[in-house]
């Protein structure tokens, strides 16, 4: 009873936290947004508008009051599910990231699933060949892979796959041929097209998917693979594995049974952190390919000033981050008997 008492009490504390942590983030993001050197109402009224059509559209916003008063009242309409209406689209803010958000989930999901399918076993690998020529290579790929600007990634991509072999698709995420012509039911364009039976228009969104998917996923696996890599090491010089090795089990049964098993519960917290940097990071890839993600209108939000939508999209990523660290440590509970 004491240990569910305990348990629950960890958990409100932590949700205490979190709560902090967004309203801090908001907190920063309102006051560096009034301080940036961008005026929102210049850039609706535009530079040769007189001063009376100024001040009445600076009164619209709200932007003539105190900063604390326009604090207070974001947070009041926030607390009613308002995130306020775009300068850039004109849109509710909620509405235009439900539209552009599937589309950044459906690229960094993939990307974060090739990504980890490659730097797992990689990582694992360079561990079990530790200062050995497989090792070294592993290495060399993945500080090139980490160090490489992911934009030279892309534009080599678009040059090579697309310009001269003809393998991927252009920019976008499906040919101009079929753009409306998918009805809408989740914005995961993979599942709407199969959704739809449209096997051509499927096709043709797998065909724009994979050369970004894999440039993204490229470089999360360098990422990845060296952070498995250090866990595996870790682990190796244990003195279990030179017990299990002295047994005479495989060293396959070693590396994957007793070693491999006992990083999973960090590598859960590597792959989340991972993918929600790719929810939140893929502005570059989103800008190269004229992908129409959350990266890129959050992007479009800052060139214009547009602290109504940069508000909503950075609180989203601050609960993308908690959210998956909320589940990283739900998954450690279940999986690191040692938490119990």
């Amino acid at each position: 009873m004491s240990g569910l008492k305990k348990g629950a009490g960890a958990w409100r504390t932590r949700l205490l936290s979190t709560a902090a942590t967004l309203l801090g983030l908001l907190v920063l993001t309102f006051f560096i947004g009034r301080v940036m050197p961008i005026d929102p109402v210049l850039a609706i009224v535009g530079p040769d508008a007189d001063a009376s059509t100024y001040k009445q559209v600076e009164a619209q916003l709200g932007l003539d009051r105190p900063m604390l008063v326009q604090f207070s009242h974001y947070l009041g309409e926030l607390a009613q599910g308002n995130l306020g209406t775009s300068l850039l689209t004109g849109n509710a803010v909620s509405a235009d990231i439900a539209r552009v958000f599937p589309a950044t989930v459906e690229l960094a999901t993939l990307a974060i699933i090739v990504g980890t399918l490659l730097g797992v076993p990689l990582g694992v690998y360079a561990a079990s060949r530790r200062g050995r020529l497989g090792d070294h290579v592993v290495r060399v790929i993945s500080l090139a892979g980490h160090s490489t600007p992911v934009f030279w990634f892309a534009m080599m991509g678009l040059l090579v796959f697309y310009a001269w072999l003809g393998w991927a698709g252009g920019s976008g995420r499906i040919a101009l041929a079929f753009d409306g012509a998918i009805p809408r039911v989740t914005g995961l364009l993979l599942v709407d097209t199969l959704l739809s039976g449209n096997w051509e228009a499927f096709a043709s969104s797998v065909k724009h998917i994979v050369l970004p998917a894999c440039i993204l996923g490229l470089h999360s696996m360098a990422y990845i693979s060296r952070m498995t890599r250090s866990f595996m090491l870790a682990q190796l010089s244990q003195e279990y594995i030179l017990a299990a090795r002295v047994k005479g089990l495989s060293e396959a049964a070693v590396i994957w049974r007793h070693a491999f098993r006992n990083i999973l519960v960090q590598l859960l917290t590597i792959v989340a952190l991972a993918y929600g940097g790719l929810l939140e990071g893929a502005v570059l890839i989103e800008t190269v390919f004229a992908w129409p993600g959350f990266g890129q209108y959050l992007t479009n939000s800052l060139l214009l000033g547009d602290m109504n939508s940069v508000m909503g999209c950075v609180l989203l990523v601050g609960v993308i981050f908690v959210t998956l660290n909320l589940v990283s440590d739900a998954l450690y509970q279940v999986f690191d008997p040692r938490m119990h």
